[in-house]
């Protein structure tokens, strides 16, 4: 058996968003900071549920299988909605999980479906 096929991207980063990512790996393996002092800093939203998540895969996957279905390539996608096609394809296979809504929009939009959000009143409480 073969060892697999190592596979090399090209880091699309500029020095100062590398830099700033060091930095902040570096404060994490010093500060080790907890969820509680992450959440009081202000700079961190929380966590999503696991529903918010698996609602964010199944619209995706809808898009996709409309987008598949309609014969149009990501490079027709990107195109169409100015999105990064390979920005498109991560979207599309959940490597990217926190999309803007503009984004989603833009993406819905080139393929040619509406994307509609709703809200769900829950009794689940954020905690400042």
């Amino acid at each position: 058996m073969s060892e697999p096929k190592r596979i090399f991207r090209k880091n699309e980063q500029t020095p100062e968003e590398r830099a700033e990512e060091r930095a902040v790996h570096e404060w994490f393996s010093r500060e080790r900071p907890s969820h509680e002092d992450l959440m009081a800093s202000g700079e961190y939203d929380g966590p999503f549920s696991h529903g918010a998540i698996l609602a964010l895969l199944s619209a995706l996957g809808r898009i996709k299988r409309e987008r598949d279905r309609r014969g149009l390539t990501l490079a027709d996608v990107a195109e169409a909605s100015g999105l990064d096609k390979g920005m498109l394809s991560r979207l599309e296979n959940g490597k990217f999980l926190n999309p803007t809504m503009p984004t989603l929009w833009r993406y819905a939009l080139a393929v040619g479906v509406e994307l509609r959000l709703e809200m769900h009143v829950t009794t689940a409480k954020v905690e400042a």
